[in-house]
């Protein structure tokens, strides 16, 4: 009968909610009782802690300070992995918005002197890189590849002083070449006029002419501009969009070049010209 009982509360118990006020209170009631049961565990613990030697607590004190030493270490891994993550969406993000392919590298060296600067690649002639290529962070254009071998390539940056991006105002298609300074958070405007239509925080964006750079990569946003009673040109600077001194993940863009514009040739024939001098400089 006890059984056939046992069997018919456990059912009632499962199938129905009567039971869950009687549940409950024997619940509450037998909560004195498991205490009591855990008192000889606790007091074992508590003699058995009175009674450790010296020695003993130090070297568990020696255990957890290495153990602690060790959390330190994955948690400051766990934070680069993560800020390597970030990085990597960031670029995968920056990739879908180009037309051309592109290649994920990674800087793997730096130009010291602030003279050359320039940073070195892990990609090379065995992955299809040549002499032209633009190289670009997540956020905008780096610069351009001077050399390449099998396995490693050397990016000039846009900010350095011999090197020449044409670039066009984003808002209206103003043209121009922005010029480094051998600062990495200024780039210069060349022969501005001082009536263009230009402001403070206007993007500049590559504008393709003389097919070094693709169109439509962002380049620098203008930061200052300077007018001078008397004189044709203003004086215009930029601060680069690219994180020159802080990006490690690059994309490499692949993209043949275009025949320029008949209506274009003279200002593709400057800039060509232009640019070949900074390739020829930066190869010497």
């Amino acid at each position: 009968m006890a059984l056939i009982f046992s069997v018919i509360l456990i059912v009632v118990d499962v199938r129905f909610s009567q039971l869950d006020p009687v549940r409950t209170v024997f619940s509450s009631a037998l909560t004195p009782f498991q205490w009591l049961s855990d008192v000889p565990q606790k007091l074992g613990n508590g003699l058995a802690f009175l009674f450790t030697s010296r020695a003993e607590l130090e070297d568990e004190l020696d255990v957890l300070r290495d153990r602690v030493l060790v959390l330190e270490r994955k948690s400051q891994k766990l934070a680069s992995v993560t800020a390597e993550l970030n990085r990597l969406r960031e670029l995968l993000n920056a990739s879908r918005l180009l037309d051309e392919g592109v290649v994920v590298t990674e800087l793997v060296g730096a130009s010291p002197d602030p003279d050359n600067q320039f940073i070195i690649i892990d990609k090379g002639l065995e992955e299809g890189v040549y002499v032209g290529q633009a190289v670009l962070d997540a956020n905008g254009l780096m610069g351009q590849v001077i050399e390449v071998n099998d396995f490693r390539s050397r990016v000039l940056l846009i900010s350095d002083n011999r090197h020449a991006v044409p670039v066009q105002v984003n808002r209206n298609g103003l043209r121009a070449i922005a010029y480094g300074v051998g600062s990495l958070d200024v780039l210069e405007l060349a022969n501005v006029p001082d009536t263009a239509d230009i402001q403070i925080g206007d993007l500049l964006v590559s504008s393709g002419l003389g097919g070094r750079f693709p169109r439509g990569y962002p380049v620098a946003r203008v930061s200052n501009i300077e007018h001078h009673a008397g004189r044709a040109f203003a004086t215009v600077e930029a601060k680069p969009e690219a994180k020159l001194n802080r990006s490690r993940l690059l994309l490499l863009v692949f993209k043949a070049q275009a025949e320029p514009l008949a209506s274009e040739s003279k200002n593709d024939e400057t800039t060509q010209n232009v640019e070949e001098a900074v390739i020829s400089e930066g190869e010497n």
